[in-house]
């Protein structure tokens, strides 16, 4: 009996030939740089670049976007290459779309920077959440452009018979967008109840008064890395556009003893999809709600300024762009010390960091905790013993000065948050009484530096 040979399973790799225009005024970036960073997002999507094709236009085509001479210029492309699909590094009305693929013939696919951002979403969506938002944005997206999609589902209908007169007289088309219309809103109130569960948790830290840290910056700028460098963690972590695309929180106690968490969220890109951002927006929420944002940037990028830019706009459109920021350099391990001292000359104001090798993470600690505690003040309060919850917030909330056994309970000199500082309201005392107590107190051992020994 022969033996059966395996069959390869794995798709082949299909071939991209990248469209690119240069609109003055309009586009931020460098054309060069713009269609670097689109090859960049094909190859992480799975394509091979084959070629590229770029045009110096005052604005778009309103037919092809690009101009006829460059259209068939583009069609010999496509058949002397082999080409399986052409992406445009600007987003294409339908109409543009439809007109290209017209030009080109099938079975060779158009598509635009928005819909490669969003396949490369779904490929790597792991959470119900974040997968139900990847879903939500992609029939946002496809909604304007249906062209005869899920035409199976009117079979019944054009078989004729007892039923098949149902919808007389409604479109193909009007059908399509009926569905997908359906299918919007069932996602978006499954999202809701998510967003909600998450407004949950994110009250219960706003109230605990813990200190929230987020990270933002440019995709594949080292935040899952940073995330893992600071608080001793295992987050998913790869040098690959979008590796995260899901929010995650860890916990970290600083070196005065203050508790505070830090989030690691989706990077952002340039020409980032409004329909992302609007799918997004109870994830991007945690970045929102956020009593301080880390501003991750990739040193070794020469790009890195103008992503930084494109961060900064992102954070303005999910109103987060008043909120406290730090600009925090990373993969400084990459640069070299003429490099580093360039940087440090321009950017004074920004930390370098390697989250790989450790290298300015005890700087970027300090800042943390020096920003953390601007706005703290000094209570002096008398906790009962039986408040020692109350005791564990103090210790982990802020920075405990002073402490001393009393018979009615702890007394307590602490930097504290202003909200935790309203807690403490009903157990405060008058700092007079309490010199005057502390000068007739004559057993020194009862009072103590928290530093020594810590109460928990």
């Amino acid at each position: 009996m022969a033996r059966k040979t395996s069959q390869p399973t794995a798709l082949p790799q299909e071939r991209a030939l990248l469209i690119g225009v240069d609109l003055p005024g309009i586009n931020h970036w460098a054309m060069t740089d713009s269609m670097a960073e689109l090859a960049r997002l094909a190859q992480t999507d799975g394509a091979q670049v084959v070629g590229e094709l770029t045009q110096r236009l005052d604005r778009p085509v309103p037919k092809t976007f690009i101009g006829s001479g460059k259209t068939r210029e583009l069609v010999d492309l496509v058949h002397a290459l082999d080409v399986d699909v052409v992406i445009f590094d600007d987003e294409l009305t339908p109409s543009q779309q439809s007109n290209i693929e017209k030009a080109v013939g099938e079975p060779v696919k158009v598509i635009d920077r928005t819909a490669l951002i969003l396949d490369i979403f779904g490929n790597h969506a792991k959470t119900r959440e974040g997968r139900l938002q990847v879903q939500l944005a992609q029939l946002q997206y496809v909604l304007p452009r249906l062209r005869g999609m899920w035409s199976h589902l009117m079979g019944e209908q054009t078989r004729g018979g007892i039923g098949s007169r149902f919808g007389q007289g409604e479109s193909q088309l009007e059908v399509d967008r009926r569905l997908v219309r359906d299918r919007i809103s069932k996602l978006r109130e499954e999202l809701k109840r998510l967003a909600q569960r998450r407004e949950v948790q994110s009250k219960a830290r706003w109230d605990s008064g813990v200190y929230r840290v987020a990270l933002a910056g440019y995709t594949n700028a080292g935040k899952s890395t940073l995330l893992n460098a600071l608080t001793d963690s295992d987050v998913y972590a790869k040098d690959e556009l979008f590796a995260t695309l899901d929010p995650t929180t860890r916990a970290l106690d600083l070196a005065e003893g203050r508790k505070i968490t830090i989030t690691d969220t989706v990077g952002f890109i340039q020409k980032l999809p409004t329909t992302l951002v609007e799918a997004f927006k109870s994830t991007l929420a945690e970045v929102a709600a956020a009593d301080l944002i880390i501003i991750v940037a990739d040193a070794s990028d020469p790009h890195w300024p103008a992503q930084v830019a494109s961060v900064r706009d992102t954070l303005e459109q999910i109103d987060a762009g008043s909120i406290t920021n730090l600009l925090c350099l990373n993969k400084i391990d990459e640069l070299s010390a003429a490099e580093k001292d360039t940087l440090r000359i321009m950017h004074p104001q920004a930390l370098q960091v390697s989250a790989l090798t450790g290298q300015g993470l005890p700087g970027l600690l300090h800042e943390i905790a020096t920003i953390a505690s601007e706005n703290d003040c000094t209570v002096t309060a008398r906790i009962p013993y039986e408040k020692g919850l109350l005791m564990k917030m103090v210790h982990e909330r802020g920075q405990v000065l002073r402490e001393t056994y009393e018979d009615g309970g702890l007394l307590i000199t602490a930097k504290v948050p202003v909200r935790l500082a309203g807690t403490l309201a009903p157990y405060r005392v008058d700092g007079d009484n309490l010199e005057s107590k502390e000068d007739s107190e004559s057993e020194p051992d009862t009072e103590r530096n928290v530093s020594e020994s810590p109460v928990t």
